[in-house]
């Protein structure tokens, strides 16, 4: 049986639809209201430990789609409950999606490498999926404002955006063939780096790039109604992103997809 944590997030909403056909495979969800699907749905709340293991019963391989919406010490021990759980369960395979080896100086990058270490250290056979970041992601980063400028601080930076359908064709095949990858770490960014100038002009001539500063940046999501711990991680991002840190282009994308990967433009405006 594979169980794919987290389907009513944004990544594993599309996973579960990848899946909808699949014989014995269950769908995770701390809220099982909220997700209308075909497939089977079972309660998982990596904050109610009480939840996993009985969740996790008679599960050949998990799908752990990171729940990183928090401070450090809460993912960690999120990925901690769900992983000894796993353990105590019997589920034979994990396979977790991380973040690209590239984004170590990503103030949200932590939480991925202690669960990284972790799986290595477990039981069970895992597969780590170091994804980059979503081209969507950077959609809503440097979205144009109403009067036609982008003033995301990106600087002169270029981003390895990549689809996040992309992601989830990757994860899905991963999954389903998880004893051919066990072992195996596997970096999923894109292989076109965009940047604000290449923004601007996807949205059309009526569009400008003009940087503002990481300091303006920060003033306009602290103020914005963003929880204490995204001003950081916003921050980083755009940071990261124009210190050139997070334009290598490449990895195994294009190995696992078997094609080319989609236009993480085509993404950014769709």
């Amino acid at each position: 049986m594979i169980l794919v944590t987290g389907a009513t997030g944004a990544l594993g909403t599309l996973i579960a639809e990848r899946l909808a056909d699949c014989d014995d495979t269950v769908l995770g969800t701390r809220d099982p209201r909220r997700l209308q699907a075909k497939l089977p749905v079972r309660r998982i709340d990596f904050d109610d430990p009480a939840t996993l293991i009985k969740g996790f019963e008679g599960v050949d391989v998990l799908l752990l789609i990171s729940a990183g919406y928090g401070e450090d010490d809460t993912v960690i021990a999120r990925h901690g409950a769900a992983i000894d759980a796993a353990e105590e369960a019997g589920v034979g395979h994990v396979v977790y999606t991380s973040l690209t080896a590239d984004g170590d100086h990503l103030a949200y990058a932590l939480p991925h490498r202690w669960t990284e270490r972790r799986l290595q250290q477990s039981t069970m056979g895992w597969t780590i999926l170091r994804n980059g970041l979503y081209a969507e992601l950077l959609a809503g980063l440097a979205a144009p404002s109403a009067d036609g400028r982008i003033t995301a601080p990106l600087g002169e930076g270029r981003l390895a955006a990549v689809a996040r359908a992309d992601l989830a064709d990757a994860a899905v095949r991963v999954t389903v063939e998880a004893p051919a990858h066990a072992g195996r770490i596997y970096e999923l960014v894109g292989e076109q780096a965009i940047g604000g100038a290449d923004l601007a002009r996807a949205h059309g001539p009526h569009v400008t790039y003009e940087p503002q500063t990481l300091a303006q940046a920060r003033a306009h999501i602290a103020a914005s109604g963003a929880e204490l711990f995204q001003v950081p991680m916003l921050v980083s991002t755009y940071s990261a992103i124009a210190a050139g840190f997070m334009s290598r282009t490449g990895g195994d994308l294009r190995q696992l997809l078997g094609h080319a990967p989609r236009s993480p433009l085509a993404a950014v405006l769709a």
